[in-house]
Parts: C-alpha cells; sequence; structure tokens
C-alpha cells in the first residue's frame, strides 16, 4: 500500500559495463559484460553533492524502498528507511541502490548466460569478492556522474562494502 511517506512506484533499472574490456575479478577471472539492476530515489541535485549509496544484505535486492506497481503490496526491504521525511530523506537525497554482482536480481550472476558456452554459468559463476562489489558499485557511480558520495550505509553484508 503507497502511502504518503513512501517513495511510491519505482522501476528497476539497468547499467552494462565491461562489453569490450572485461572485468578482471580479485580471483582472476574475468567478466564481460557486466550489468547491475540498480534503483534511485529522489533528486540528484545540480553539483551532484546528495548522493547516498544504499548497500543490500545478502539476501537482499536492489529494491529498497518504493514498491513495483500501484497493486503491489510488499514494500522495499528498507522502506521504513528511505523516504521523504525518513532518515534516508528524498526530499533532501539522491538515494541509490545496486544489486550486487553476483547476485540473482538482474544483476550478473550464476542465473545469467555464459557467453562462452551459451549456457547459464551455474556453479561455474566465478567466486565474487567483497571488492569486486565495490569496485562494480565504483563504474555505476561513475556512470552516474557522481564524484563523490555523501554517504554510504548498509546492513549486515551491505555494510561491509
Amino acid at each position: 500500500m503507497i502511502t504518503t511517506s513512501s517513495v511510491g512506484i519505482v522501476h528497476t533499472q539497468y547499467f552494462t559495463f565491461a562489453e569490450k574490456e572485461s572485468f578482471r575479478l580479485e580471483s582472476g577471472a574475468a567478466l564481460s559484460p557486466v550489468t547491475l539492476a540498480y534503483e534511485t530515489y529522489g533528486t540528484l541535485n545540480e553539483d551532484r553533492s546528495n548522493a547516498i549509496l544504499i548497500c543490500h544484505a545478502l539476501s537482499g535486492s536492489a529494491h529498497a524502498a518504493g514498491f513495483h506497481a500501484p497493486d503491489d503490496d510488499k514494500a522495499g526491504w528498507w522502506d521504513d528507511c528511505i523516504g521523504p521525511g525518513k532518515a534516508f530523506d528524498t526530499d533532501r537525497y539522491f538515494v541509490i541502490c545496486s544489486n550486487v554482482l553476483g547476485s540473482c536480481y538482474g544483476t550478473t550472476g550464476p542465473t545469467e548466460t555464459n557467453p562462452v558456452t551459451g549456457k547459464p554459468y551455474g556453479l561455474q559463476f566465478p567466486v565474487v569478492t567483497i571488492g569486486d562489489m565495490v569496485r562494480a558499485q565504483i563504474r555505476l557511480i561513475d556512470h552516474l556522474g557522481i564524484d563523490q558520495l555523501f554517504c554510504v550505509a548498509g546492513g549486515s553484508m551491505g555494510g561491509m562494502q
């Protein structure tokens, strides 16, 4: 149920990189291309100084706030914290939540097709570290034209990023 303190209807966005040059993981493995699913809430100010990156826990996704449809009864996992007048106030801040590399919610991970075999990676998907996740998020932040984040926050595994 959408309320006045909700960010309302949100749409997952996608950013693809490493199409020409592979994204090298800390393990030495490489991925190409890499797609990150992400959602944004609020408005990026003119000098791009109000951006906050929210990092999800192990079982989370980019859907941190709001709803995907008017009849959606499941708000984002941190909806109590993100929105107008909340801790991450979308009247003041531009909040970004990206799905981590290796996850199953729209970002390149084991369910994606391995371009070499034409089949899902499955157990052949390379090991991804917190450092790999952060470097992928940096690519997204660069893509959005943000030089410096105002804040980075997350719970559980998200707090390690």
